[in-house]
């Protein structure tokens, strides 16, 4: 397994604006969506996206909060694992790949928005707004400068 030399650390390199990005993250997470909710969305953005370094640590963050091994294996085919995830994570799942992928269609559709709207209020649609803005620009960072996943750097050298 060939594993990219990290091309810039930009934590480093900009750290105002990486100290804001944190700050969009955690104002997030301090949101009053639900943990796990917002975890899922941050996977499901991050595989759509092949950020390695994202996918390691959201569901490394997952299984620690006690995710079912079998919802991380179906995350990606949530469409068609039926009851495995609630209508709330559905509708949260559908408004995370629509505005990831927003520039495939350049708007909201609005099925999906009026799914959302039956199951967040409008402070929820926001702050997933901004869970998906935020954890794309992180797949953007980690991607473009490689950032290498942590369980990697952590293991021995073999």
């Amino acid at each position: 397994m060939q594993i990219h030399a990290q091309r810039l650390d930009y934590p480093a390199a900009a750290p105002e604006a990486y100290r804001a990005m944190l700050a969009l993250t955690r104002a997030v997470k301090r949101s009053g969506l639900e943990e796990r909710l917002v975890e899922l969305v941050f996977l499901r953005c991050s595989q759509i996206n092949g950020c390695a370094f994202c996918l390691d640590m959201h569901g490394a963050a997952l299984r620690k909060a006690g995710e079912a091994p079998a919802r991380l294996d179906m995350i990606a085919g949530w469409r068609e694992a039926g009851p495995v995830f609630a209508p709330r994570e559905r509708a949260a799942l559908a408004l995370a790949e629509a505005l990831t992928r927003l520039a495939d269609r350049g708007d909201l559709p609005d099925p999906v928005y009026a799914e959302a709207r039956e199951h967040f209020s409008e402070a929820e649609i926001a702050n997933l707004g901004f869970a998906v803005a935020a954890i794309n620009g992180w797949n953007r960072l980690a991607v473009a400068f490689r950032a290498t996943p942590l369980s990697v750097r952590q293991r021995p050298a073999t």
